[in-house]
């Protein structure tokens, strides 16, 4: 049995900045829902920070991903090509739009999508590539934008763990046709619940700002001409999300100092942490390990947990969830990942402290022979 309380949790956001006081403007003026000052200039600052075109703030990132489906036409029976290992969110997404997911297996060394795997799974009715940086690290964008200009596919790009990541010195969600983000709670930079979805198209944006906006006609108050959701962000939400902005750099630069503590800390134990590869910028939205041997990653987690350490098991494989099992699917790569991989505590406000004593009891669950007995 997990404790309800950590000691050191695996996430806790840090609030410290300007948060309290934009949301108490937004307070003390009465914008608290879809209007107000903050959603443009969170939606404005976001989009200069990663160097998008254009940005529309939505209500979390799972509704991001929906939005930028239905942006591409994405509809009933297209075959979506996503990585198996993902979080569920990245597939429901496709099934909302009665579209169909196709599995592809990952990489081992760098856990993304497989270009190989891709070009196995196209089909004369592909329609898009949904990439997934997962982790905060980034797939091989070169080769999939390659893959998708030969065959004629859209491309997706879900960055919900990816802020701050770059590849070949470009952010992530700067490649494809249409990108998203999420700030949930856990994320670099949160709104409590929130996302946004940003794209080079003007179109597109356009579409998305209609869909999230109950399918508002731009030219007729009150009047709407399409089939639309409520996806919006609140202004109270955008406040927040711009006073995290505002810190984003640091909050970049000390994940990256606590991942660097960590591969030094357990470099002698029998794990790998999931790394840079070259040519990108890891987010390190969380550091992650993989352990030599699979029977260890339950215990281990167990023994932290009893030592006040929170941890979380890597996602499991979509493709072995009871709405979209394939007995027959063959995801090797990310069937082994995902029984190996644990995530450690990564929050910004970690303390080099705790991340020695969350590398000690690790050691000690590997070393000490009177743990496993």
């Amino acid at each position: 049995m997990m404790p309800n309380n950590y000691t050191i949790p695996v996430y806790r956001p840090d609030l410290c900045g300007n948060e309290k006081k934009y949301v108490n403007q937004c307070l003390e003026d009465g914008w608290i829902s879809s209007k107000g000052s903050f959603v443009q200039q969170f939606e404005e600052a976001f989009a200069s920070k990663i160097g998008a075109e254009h940005a529309t703030s939505v209500s979390n990132g799972t509704v991001a991903l929906h939005l930028a489906l239905l942006a591409l036409g994405i509809g009933q029976d297209d075959e979506i090509i996503v990585p198996t290992l993902t979080y569920i969110a990245s597939v429901n997404c496709i099934k909302f739009c009665n579209a169909v997911p196709v599995f592809a297996d990952s990489i081992q060394g760098t856990w993304q999508i497989d270009p190989i795997e891709i070009r196995k799974k196209i089909t004369p009715r592909t329609r898009a590539i949904l990439v997934v940086h997962l982790y905060g690290q980034s797939a091989d964008m070169d080769e999939i934008m390659t893959i998708a200009e030969e065959n004629g596919l859209s491309i997706i790009e879900d960055c919900a763990e990816a802020f701050g990541t770059l590849f070949r010195g470009r952010h992530v969600g700067s490649f494809g046709d249409i990108a998203t983000f999420s700030f949930f709670g856990n994320k670099t930079i949160t709104t409590g619940e929130g996302g946004m979805v940003t794209t080079k198209d003007k179109a597109l944006i356009s579409q998305v700002c209609k869909l999230k906006n109950q399918g508002l006609s731009g030219t007729k108050e009150y009047w709407h001409d399409t089939l639309g959701y409520n996806y919006r962000m609140t202004n109270i939400q955008a406040a927040i999300g711009l006073a995290q902005l505002e810190r984003s750099d640091y909050f970049l630069g000390r994940k990256r100092e606590i991942a660097k503590l960590y591969e030094q800390e357990l470099r002698l134990l029998p794990l790998d942490i999931h790394g840079e590869s070259p040519g990108t910028r890891h987010s390190y939205w969380m550091i992650n390990v993989l352990l030599n041997e699979q029977d260890d990653r339950d215990p281990l987690r167990q023994y932290l947990s009893t030592s006040g350490i929170e941890t979380r098991p890597l996602f499991y494989p979509a493709h072995t969830m009871p709405m979209y099992r394939e007995p027959l699917g063959s995801y090797p790569v990310a069937e082994n990942l995902s029984a190996r991989g644990i995530t450690l505590p990564s929050w910004p406000g970690l303390s080099d402290r705790q991340i020695t004593q969350t590398c000690q009891e690790i050691a000690k669950y590997h070393l000490d022979p009177t743990v496993k007995s």
